[in-house]
C-alpha cells in the first residue's frame, strides 16, 4: 500500500482518464430517451431558468407559487444549464451525468490515495457499473448530486485523518452542508461514524480534535444553514409557499415529512405509506437484498461486508493513526450507518434511494481485494479472497435468477466464473503469479458480469416519473415495489418519454393507471393506481396550444391539482402552471378563499380539470367546461 502517487507506472493515468471517458460515454448513451425523466423537478429547472427567485427557492413555477419538496441545490446546476442552452431532455441530465463522472473521479482519489491505483480504478469500475448508479446518474432527482457530494465529504475527512488537517475537515463541513441543501436530513447520515473517527484516529492531541470537530460542523451550518435562514426570515407573503409542509415553514418540513417522518412512517400530508414500512415495503435486516431492492444496490454488498472485516482484521494492530485502517471505518461505518437507517425506516422509501450506498460499497470493493491480493501468501488471506468470489458468483446467481427471462444463460456463466476464480484465488499465493492474476481477473469479471447486465438494461431504457428502478423487469417485492408481480412500475417505463425536443407532445388527457387530472402522490403517495399517480399528463400538442395561448396576459396559465399534473402542462407551454396543494395535492396552497382571489384579480386563466377539492367543486359550479382533445379545462374568465 503506497500513499503518494508521485511512482505511479505509466499506465495509470490513461487507465483513469480511460475509466471517465468510459463512464461519461456509458451514462449519455441513449440519455434523451428519458426526456424530461421526473417532470417535477424538470418544470422547477424550467421555472428556475427563467427567474432568479424561482431558481434561489426551488419554485415549480416561475411565478412562485409553490416550491418543490426539497431544498433547492440540486436543481441549480440543471436550472443554469437550461438557462445557458435552453429547455431540452439533454440540457437538464447532462449535469447529471456530470455528477456521476464526478463521483468517479472523486472515489478513485480517495482509495488511490492510501492503496493503489488498481485499487482507485476497480473501486470507480464497480461504481460505473452498478445499476442504480447508472439509473440515478442519468435522472434529474436529487441523489445524484447527494452522493457526490457524500463521496467528497469521506474524501476530505480521509484527507483531514492524515495530518490532522483542519483545512480538509472545514471542506468536508461545507460538503455537508451543500448536501443538506440537496436533501436535508439523509446527509447527516454518516457523520457519526465520521465524527468518531476522527475523534479517536487523527493525530493530534485530543483538544484539537476536538476543536477541529466543532469547526467543521460550524462550516457545516454555515454552508447549509444561511439559506435555511434567509427562507425563514423572508416574509411569507412575498415567497412562494414551502411545498411538503402544512404551514409553509422550511424547518416543520424537514423534520417532519423530511425527517422524522421517514424514519416513524408518520409523514404529515403524503398520501401513502404508513407506519411499519406497510406502504413501502417491509422494512428489516434484509430489506437491502429483498426482491424490489437487490437487483438494484446489493450484487457486491456481501463481498463489500466480508472485505470490510478482512481489511479491519489487517489493519487491527496498526497504530491508532493508521490510515488505511481509517478509510476502512470511514468507508464501512458510512455503508453501516445509511443501509441500516434504509433498512429499518419506516416511512417513505424507494428503490433508487440506496445510490447513496454505491461509492461506499464501491471503495471496500477496491480496498478489500487489493490488501488481500497483498497479502495473498496468507492461506487465510487467499481463501478469504477465494470466498469472496464465490459468495458474489452465488448471491449473482440469485439475483439474476429473480429474471430468469433476460439472458438466461448468465446465471450460470457467472456462477462457474465465480467458482472457478475462487480455486484459483484459493491457490493464488501457490501458484505462478500470472496463473493467480488470471483467477483474480476472472473473479472480477464475473463480479461485476451481473450488474453491467442490469446497467446495460438500464441505460438502454426511457425512465420518467417519480419512481424508477434499474435493471431489467422484475418481480415486485410487496406494495412498497410499486406495481404488482412481474411489472414495470409506470415511473418507470409506463409513461411516453418526450420527444427529441423534451417536448411532452402524447395525445390524450388521461395518464396511464390514473384520471384526467388525478393528484399526484409524493413520493409515492397513495390513493388509486399507484402508477398514475406518480407521473404527469399526457399533453397533446392541441391542449399546450389552448392553455399557452395568450399566457402572458396572466401570472399563471393555467393551475392544476398537484405538482406532476400541473409541472406537464408547465413543461408542453413553457408558462407558469400552478401546482395545487403540491406534490400529491395535501399541501394548503393555495387556500380555497386565495385561490378565489386569484381568479377574481385575473391571474389564472385556465383550470385544468380533475382530482376532489372545494377549489375543483368551485371552479366546476361556476365556470364553463372545454374539451380539448380530451383534456378538461375550465376559463376562468368565463363563468356560466
Amino acid at each position: 500500500m503506497t500513499t503518494h502517487r508521485n511512482r505511479d507506472p505509466r499506465w495509470v493515468r490513461p487507465a483513469l482518464v480511460g475509466l471517465l471517458i468510459a463512464t461519461a460515454l456509458f451514462y449519455l448513451w441513449n440519455l434523451s430517451s428519458s426526456g424530461y425523466a421526473n417532470s417535477f423537478y424538470s418544470a422547477a429547472v424550467q421555472a428556475g431558468s427563467e427567474s432568479w427567485k424561482a431558481f434561489f427557492f426551488g419554485s415549480s413555477d416561475a411565478a412562485n407559487s409553490i416550491t418543490v419538496d426539497k431544498p433547492p441545490a440540486a436543481l441549480w446546476p440543471m436550472a443554469l444549464s437550461v438557462r445557458l442552452f435552453g429547455l431540452g431532455s439533454w440540457q437538464i441530465l447532462v449535469p447529471e451525468v456530470l455528477m456521476g463522472v464526478g463521483t468517479v473521479a472523486v472515489l478513485y482519489a480517495a482509495v488511490r490515495r492510501r492503496f493503489s491505483p488498481a485499487a482507485g480504478l476497480i473501486a470507480g469500475a464497480v461504481l460505473a457499473l452498478t445499476p442504480v448508479a447508472a439509473l440515478m446518474f442519468r435522472f434529474n432527482n436529487p441523489d445524484a448530486l447527494l452522493a457526490l457530494l457524500m463521496t467528497v465529504t469521506v474524501y476530505c475527512v480521509l484527507r483531514a485523518l492524515e495530518g490532522a488537517r483542519a483545512k480538509w475537515l472545514v471542506w468536508a463541513g461545507v460538503a455537508v452542508g451543500f448536501a443538506f441543501l440537496t436533501k436535508t436530513l439523509q446527509a447527516f447520515l454518516i457523520l457519526p461514524p465520521l465524527a468518531v473517527l476522527y475523534a479517536v484516529c487523527a493525530p493530534t492531541s485530543v483538544r484539537r480534535r476536538l476543536g477541529q470537530l466543532a469547526l467543521a460542523g460550524l462550516a457545516a451550518v454555515v454552508a447549509g444553514g444561511w439559506w435555511v435562514a434567509i427562507v425563514e426570515l423572508w416574509p411569507a407573503a412575498s415567497r412562494p409557499y414551502v411545498g411538503g409542509s402544512q404551514t409553509n415553514s422550511f424547518l416543520e418540513l424537514t423534520f417532519g415529512y423530511n425527517g422524522l417522518g421517514r424514519i416513524n412512517g408518520e409523514e404529515t400530508g403524503s398520501a401513502g405509506g404508513g407506519g411499519g414500512g406497510r406502504g413501502w415495503g417491509e422494512s428489516g435486516i434484509g430489506r437491502m437484498f429483498s426482491t424490489n431492492i437487490g437487483g438494484q444496490i446489493s450484487w457486491l454488498l456481501p463481498a463489500a461486508l466480508i472485505l470490510l472485516v478482512a481489511g479491519l482484521v489487517i489493519t487491527w494492530k496498526a497504530k491508532r493513526t493508521d490510515t488505511a485502517r481509517a478509510a476502512f471505518v470511514a468507508w464501512g461505518g458510512s455503508l453501516l450507518m445509511t443501509a441500516a437507517v434504509f433498512s429499518f425506516m419506516a416511512g417513505i422509501f424507494h428503490e433508487y434511494y440506496t445510490v447513496a450506498l454505491a461509492p461506499y460499497i464501491a471503495a471496500l470493493i477496491g480496498m478489500g481485494t487489493t490488501v488481500l491480493w497483498e497479502e495473498r501468501r496468507s492461506l487465510v488471506a487467499a481463501g478469504t479472497l477465494g470466498a469472496t468470489a464465490v459468495v458474489t458468483s452465488l448471491w449473482a446467481y440469485v439475483l439474476l435468477g429473480r429474471t430468469a427471462d433476460y439472458l438466461p444463460w448468465l446465471r450460470w456463466a457467472v456462477l462457474a466464473c465465480g467458482l472457478a476464480a475462487g480455486l484459483g484465488l484459493l491457490l493464488a499465493g501457490r501458484v505462478d503469479r500470472r496463473i493467480a492474476l488470471g483467477a483474480a481477473g476472472l473473479g472480477l469479471a464475473a463480479a461485476l458480469a451481473g450488474p453491467s447486465a442490469y446497467a446495460a438494461s438500464t441505460v438502454g431504457s426511457a425512465h420518467t416519473g417519480s419512481i424508477v428502478t434499474a435493471g431489467p423487469a422484475s418481480p415486485r417485492g410487496g406494495p412498497g415495489g410499486g406495481p404488482g408481480m412481474g411489472e414495470r412500475p409506470v415511473g418507470s417505463m409506463g409513461q411516453p418519454p418526450a420527444g427529441p425536443g423534451g417536448q411532452l407532445a402524447v395525445t390524450g388527457g388521461a395518464r396511464p393507471g390514473g384520471t384526467p387530472g388525478a393528484a399526484a402522490g409524493r413520493e409515492g403517495g397513495g390513493g388509486g393506481g399507484m402508477g398514475g399517480l406518480l407521473n404527469g399528463q399526457s399533453v397533446s400538442s392541441k391542449a399546450a396550444a389552448k392553455i399557452g395561448a395568450g399566457a402572458d396576459d396572466y401570472t399563471w396559465a393555467a393551475a392544476a391539482i398537484g405538482s406532476q399534473n400541473a409541472a406537464s402542462y408547465q413543461l408542453a407551454t413553457r408558462k407558469p402552471v400552478m401546482a395545487i396543494g403540491g406534490f400529491n395535492g395535501s399541501d394548503p396552497s393555495p387556500t380555497p378563499a386565495e385561490f378565489k382571489a386569484y381568479v377574481q384579480k385575473g391571474e389564472i386563466h385556465y383550470f385544468i380539470g380533475g382530482g376532489n377539492s372545494a377549489i375543483t367543486t368551485w371552479v366546476e359550479a361556476n365556470f364553463i367546461k372545454v374539451t380539448v382533445d380530451g383534456t378538461t379545462v375550465y376559463d376562468l374568465t368565463e363563468r356560466k
